[in-house]
């Protein structure tokens, strides 16, 4: 099998876990995983704990490709699917073969957001309805932020979290809006 993302290098057997074997790019550092493995070396995990050293790493790009990746089992167009609303990185999913490709530094991306055990919850129409929301959310957030300033926007988020579960709230926001 060549590599979906270089297209010119062999996949290579690789782990990316003790116990989770794949299939790796010595080129580009991506990964296929198949799904099967992958739950069933889930299933046998303990709770995900994630370390501070992880955490921080979260805070870095990591490999991403752009361009539309072929299956390298079936050739198939592989289907791709955002992490997080706040994260540009997308993992690829062949449907048919029950693969995902995993570009350099996702694996440890997933990690970091306490993911690596959930990954295929990441496929699901409910998770994408999610991450869409977030982005929303975050660009909205980032368009105010321009527009007021940061500062009146974090005072804003205090005056919004103090009014959440307030139990005059509406009556708050009425007078509020009324001068």
């Amino acid at each position: 099998m060549h590599c979906p993302a270089c297209r010119t290098s062999r996949l290579q057997p690789a782990k990316l876990e003790d116990g989770l074997l794949a299939h790796g790019c010595p080129q580009c550092s991506g990964t296929l995983v198949s799904l099967l493995h992958y739950r069933d070396w889930a299933e046998r995990q303990p709770a995900e704990e994630t370390p501070a050293a992880l955490a921080a790493e979260a805070e870095t790009e990591v490999g991403e490709t752009s361009h539309a990746l072929s299956c390298p089992k079936c050739a198939k167009l592989m289907s791709k699917f955002q992490i997080s609303g706040t994260r540009a990185n997308r993992l690829d999913l062949c449907g048919t073969c029950d693969e995902a490709w995993l570009d350099s530094g996702e694996w440890q991306l997933l990690k970091a957001l306490e993911l690596s055990q959930r990954m295929p919850a990441i496929f699901t129409d409910a998770w994408q309805r999610q991450v869409r929301q977030e982005a929303s959310e975050q660009a909205r957030r980032e368009r105010f932020s321009r527009i007021a300033g940061e500062d009146a926007i974090a005072r804003a988020d205090e005056i919004r979290a103090w009014l959440k579960d307030h139990p005059q709230r509406r009556e708050l926001l009425f007078y509020i809006g009324h001068d």
